[in-house]
């Protein structure tokens, strides 16, 4: 006897491949379908060549030349401008200003990608994707963090020392990046990129070579910068930029 369920008619769950592309900001479909022609896009690692492909959004890994596609519903990724004197943390029992405090009327739940010490302001992601998180943070992943740390001064060996490596008392380590970008009576501006993401590192890297951070801004991570974002300001990250964010973290 037939089973009930066996007569429904089975949903079709998955779409057509230049919808998909189309939807998530590469262009037309026309564009789109001359993309599949010439080879730049591929599903689950498998190149494309031929129309007429369906995926399926959810589950489906999609690059379009060598960019990840980010075709998830539910996957959300923001930057925020963490002012100074908020807690990078999504609650806290005694009521001062934190993260969550920010987030509040989001539709979707978030997390912090790594931390900025109460003092230090500037660029913060937030996702609810734990992968991208997990790649953003670990130093294998090499995904940079730029940062512009004011010191009252910096001897002239500092910069050397930075880039070749500091021993902390959690282990070794040095900047992918040093330069002075400006310099004044009793203030010198320094640009450091790191891979780094260990508790207030940037600071502890500047109190070794004898310049104690007076003001400490992170404005990068990845291709993601902070621009003219105003502190306190949520920001929806997505079209190129997300996609560049996604390749960045290898994914």
């Amino acid at each position: 006897m037939q089973c009930w369920s066996q007569l429904l008619p089975v949903t079709e769950t998955k779409i057509r491949l230049q919808k998909v592309l189309a939807a998530a900001g590469i262009g037309s479909r026309r564009a789109c379908e001359a993309l599949i022609d010439q080879g730049r896009v591929s599903i689950n690692g498998e190149t494309v060549t031929g129309q007429g492909r369906r995926v399926d959004p959810e589950v489906d890994v999609i690059h379009v030349d060598g960019e990840r596609l980010q075709t998830k519903a539910e996957i959300v990724v923001y930057a925020f401008n963490k002012p100074k004197g908020v807690l990078t943390t999504m609650v806290d029992d005694q009521g001062r200003p934190c993260v969550g405090d920010y987030v509040t009327d989001l539709e979707r739940r978030v997390f912090h990608v790594g931390r900025l010490d109460a003092d230090t302001e500037g660029l913060l992601l937030l996702t609810n994707d734990g992968e991208l998180a997990n790649r953003l943070i670990h130093p294998s992943f090499g995904v940079d963090k730029t940062y512009i740390a004011t010191v009252k001064e910096l001897a002239n060996q500092a910069l050397a020392s930075l880039m070749s490596g500091i021993e902390l008392d959690d282990g070794m380590v040095k900047a992918a990046k040093a330069r002075i970008m400006d310099r004044a009576k009793n203030a010198v501006m320094v640009e450091l990129v790191i891979h780094e993401g260990r508790n207030r590192i940037v600071r502890r890297m500047f109190d070794a070579v004898g310049s104690p951070v007076t003001a400490l801004v992170r404005t990068k991570i990845g291709p993601v910068a902070l621009g003219q974002q105003r502190p306190g300001v949520l920001r929806v990250i997505n079209g190129a930029q997300l996609r560049a964010l996604y390749t960045a973290a290898g994914l």
